[in-house]
């Protein structure tokens, strides 16, 4: 495959760092990470008025800007640098999944609410059994089904309008519903993690009544590992962006150190650590366009889901690995004051950290990617 960005993606890419820049530096992010509210809502208002971020997945048909995965890669690559606190990935991801589920009013309606700047966010896993456990049980009753369970690491949950909810029934069927958060019987609830710069909550639900008409999807296994291969490759992009910054914060940072009257850039060994995490990042650069590129071409009917399942795998699998890498190798070139709060290198670190088990660690990627290509299925 033959990849380069053409010239409205090469201006996006500009654009969002230009931006991101701006508004996105280090005292507004440690400042957002902090805060009640979790992030930005000034930024992210910035973001869906002037970016317009929020609708690059979303089709023309509900207001947004219908572009592909390889425009919304760009955009999350420039936030992972910037260490964005805003809700761009849990909208990126609830849109993902409406683009899954069948075509009706409601999945449009909710698609325009996303391109109108609300949050909506997925809950899919408790992540007790791996990321594809389902947490919520689905019971029938005369007229309406009864949603209880947990959903664990619900990005920006308790910031959100509503919740795509993933739930299984007692014969092991899945369906998607749309829950409001206000709805008796909901409970989010903030979850502290090692990453300070993006939220995530624990979705409980108790007997949640809800109606056919908040009805996504009925058998939705297909939709819901198509979600979490889609989700991955929106994590690489993450990924990518924190291991190019961390390349560039030490590297600039060894410029400035010194020891024995030199900075410790013109150091062989420095030299050589920065070689290798610039291979890391390089690579895994790679394989999330690639990735994007399979996402594109897997919408468009030019490749299956075992392409997009294995584009994904090996995608999140290799970024995940070279941003922790480029972190934690960032923090030992900027020696013990590295992962003090006085340097960004930790919040990247931090990061790095909290995105390498998000959605399944490296060596569980490379499990189910070789599951796939030896066995032809999952492990």
């Amino acid at each position: 495959m033959k990849f380069a960005f053409t010239d409205e993606q090469r201006m996006l890419r500009d654009t969002s760092q230009a931006f991101l820049s701006a508004e996105s530096g280090s005292p507004a992010v440690r400042a957002a990470s902090t805060s009640v509210q979790t992030y930005d809502r000034e930024l992210w208002q910035k973001i869906c008025e002037d970016m317009y971020w929020q609708g690059i997945l979303a089709p023309e048909s509900c207001d947004g800007l219908g572009l592909g995965w390889v425009e919304m890669a760009v955009v999350l690559e420039a936030a992972g640098e910037r260490l964005l606190t805003a809700p761009l990935f849990a909208t990126a991801q609830s849109t993902a999944a409406l683009m899954l589920c069948p075509q009706t009013d409601m999945r449009d309606a909710l698609l325009s609410a996303i391109v109108g700047g609300d949050i909506i966010s997925v809950a899919m896993s408790d992540q007790r059994d791996g990321w594809s456990s389902c947490g919520v049980t689905a019971t029938d009753k005369s007229n309406t089904t009864l949603l209880s369970g947990s959903s664990r690491f619900v990005p920006y949950g308790s910031s959100a309008s509503k919740l795509l909810v993933v739930a299984v029934d007692a014969s092991g069927s899945q369906s998607i519903w749309v829950v409001d958060t206000a709805q008796e019987g909901v409970a989010i609830e903030h979850t502290p993690t090692m990453d300070q710069t993006r939220a995530m909550a624990t979705v409980s639900l108790e007997n949640v009544a809800v109606s056919v008409d908040q009805l996504l999807a009925n058998d939705a296994a297909n939709i819901v590992d198509q979600t979490l291969a889609l989700s991955r490759i929106l994590v690489v992009a993450d990924q990518v962006g924190i291991a190019q910054a961390s390349l560039d914060i030490s590297v600039e940072y060894t410029k400035e150190r010194s020891q024995f009257d030199r900075t410790i850039a013109s150091f062989q060994a420095i030299k050589h650590k920065a070689a290798d995490m610039m291979l890391k990042v390089e690579s895994a650069r790679s394989l999330l366009y690639y990735a994007a590129c399979v996402a594109d071409a897997w919408f468009a009917g030019e490749a299956d889901d075992v392409a997009l399942q294995e584009a994904a795998y090996m995608a999140s699998a290799c970024a995940s690995e070279a941003a922790f890498f480029n972190a934690g190798s960032g923090i030992q070139m900027h020696g013990g004051v590295g992962i003090t709060e006085e340097y960004d290198i930790q919040l990247y670190f931090k990061r790095a950290r909290a995105t390498e088990s998000f959605l399944g660690r490296p060596a569980e990627m490379r499990e189910a990617l070789a599951c796939q290509l030896l066995d032809g299925g999952a492990p």
